[in-house]
């Protein structure tokens, strides 16, 4: 599903226009997106929990030339699916 897709999903659902749909999804990631950005964390009870995980820095290898190669530390988004979600994809 792509993000055009969803918007019209939402606005089927929820009687919106797909302009007004369009922009509460739009609103949606970008207060997840903030809050991650601030370091938080967010939790949607039933959905699941978004987060920031730290990578150390660590040695890899070029694939290529199999040299080793230093990849520094960083910052990854990840979510992490709550019970009923994952129930609910099972079923």
């Amino acid at each position: 599903m792509t993000k055009g897709e969803l918007v019209d999903a939402v606005a089927e659902r929820s009687g919106l226009s797909r302009a007004e749909a369009g922009k509460a999804v739009t609103a949606v990631f970008d207060a997840i997106k903030d809050e991650l950005k601030a370091g938080g964390k967010v939790s949607l009870v039933g959905f699941g929990n978004f987060e920031v995980r730290h990578r150390s820095a660590r040695t890899g290898r070029n694939p290529q030339t199999g040299d080793p190669v230093e990849i520094a530390a960083s910052k990854a988004p990840a979510f992490k699916a709550a019970r009923p979600l994952k129930e609910a994809v099972n079923n």
